[in-house]
């Protein structure tokens, strides 16, 4: 089996001129990934190259793959990708994954920028402020839970009403909003 001709020019759009380790330790595997990943599932998919490897970039953060997060934001930014729009997929996976688990992301995207010769810190992009970031954060929670989450701050037990709050400011306020 060989490498389709699909599957080489979607490789070749993310990962320019790159010779694969893998591809001379494991050529067997590589033909299977590369023609499964790169031709195959795409051959059902709607979504653009560039929303594909956002959710790619997320689903590696969610998996815990260091590594092939790297390879990836590589393949991300050779498509349009920008560096903002990779910085926010890895501050949104903070609530998601925790904080300790993201900073490896962190660390990992600020070094391929870096490599890249993109200068550190970028741009801010907040929306909240400390004084306004919880009422905007519950007024994201409540378009998606309704009056629910009204219902559940007036029935919490007050030892717990943080946890609420933590959510609201948190979650939904600095980084949702």
């Amino acid at each position: 089996m060989a490498i389709s001709k699909t599957a080489q020019k979607n490789h070749d759009e993310l990962f320019p001129n790159h010779q694969s380790v893998l591809a001379e330790t494991d050529p067997e595997f590589i033909e299977l990934f590369d023609n499964f990943t790169f031709d195959e599932v795409l051959q059902y998919s709607t979504i653009d190259v560039k929303l594909r490897m956002k959710l790619t970039l997320a689903s590696l953060i969610a998996m815990q793959s260091v590594n092939e997060y790297k390879a990836m934001m590589d393949g991300a930014l050779n498509v349009g990708v920008s560096p903002v729009e990779i910085k926010e997929i890895v501050y949104q996976a903070v609530p998601y994954a925790g904080l300790g688990k993201v900073f490896d992301f962190l660390h990992a995207t600020n070094e391929v920028l870096l490599e890249r010769g993109i200068k550190l810190p970028l741009e801010k992009k907040g929306t909240t402020t400390v004084e306004n970031r919880y009422q905007k954060g519950l007024e994201v929670v409540r378009q998606v839970a309704d009056d629910a989450v009204d219902k559940m701050l007036e029935t919490m037990a007050s030892n717990q009403k943080h946890l609420a709050t933590f959510l609201a400011d948190n979650c939904f306020g600095d980084y949702f909003t």
